[in-house]
């Protein structure tokens, strides 16, 4: 199937999408345990989440970089998801859809999302040919994520060990099957009609 080159492919529901994140264990498995995110857990920077798994599998290794080695799934509400995007920027300035440069800046400085294009990654991490969302929270935003909108966490650090394993004996297929399913996340055009180049 033809992906777009910009768009949000997620697993959701009717009510929740789920993003990803890796943490220290130190800060990751609290969070796993409570549900929320402790105090450990810092407010006061920016914080990106990502709905692709297999671009997340890429920043973090597989879990193997250093203070990335539990990968969270967060589930948030689909209302907050959106809240964020309808207040986010881009993080880089685009010819075309911003007015101006010191426009796009006085936009970035204010808004409390921002939005990444990154290209998509396949089962061995290389680039695709299309791009993923990444969604940079600070400020406001944080505090509605941590607070609001996150519904559940968990841990899917042992689903990557099992997915980085099958995908290094080369059965691939397996891998697949493993992989979360990630769909076109509805209404995303009109969300991201001011977020694409």
């Amino acid at each position: 199937m033809e992906q777009p080159l910009r768009g949000i492919r997620a697993l959701h529901t009717a009510s929740t999408i789920t993003v990803y994140q890796a943490y220290s264990p130190e800060i990751g498995m609290p969070a796993v345990r409570q549900g929320r995110f402790t105090a450990a857990w810092k407010r006061d920077r920016m914080t990106w989440i990502k709905p692709s798994f297999l671009w997340m599998m890429y920043r973090c290794g597989w879990a193997t970089k250093a203070g990335q080695e539990t990968v969270l799934a967060v589930e948030i509400t689909r209302d907050g998801f959106e809240w964020a995007l309808r207040h986010a920027c881009l993080s880089s300035y685009v010819r075309g859809l911003h007015p101006d440069r010191g426009t796009w800046q006085r936009q970035l400085k204010r808004a409390p999302a921002r939005v990444q294009w990154d290209p998509e990654r396949d089962l061995h991490l290389r680039p695709l040919t299309y791009r993923s969302l990444q969604l940079g929270l600070s400020g406001e935003a944080v505090g509605r994520y941590a607070d609001e909108w996150t519904v559940a966490i968990s841990d899917v650090t042992p689903l990557a060990r099992e997915i980085h394993d099958l995908v290094g004996r080369n059965e691939l297929d397996a891998a697949t099957v493993l992989l979360p399913q990630e769909h076109p996340y509805p209404a995303g055009d009109e969300l991201l009609a001011h977020l694409r180049p």
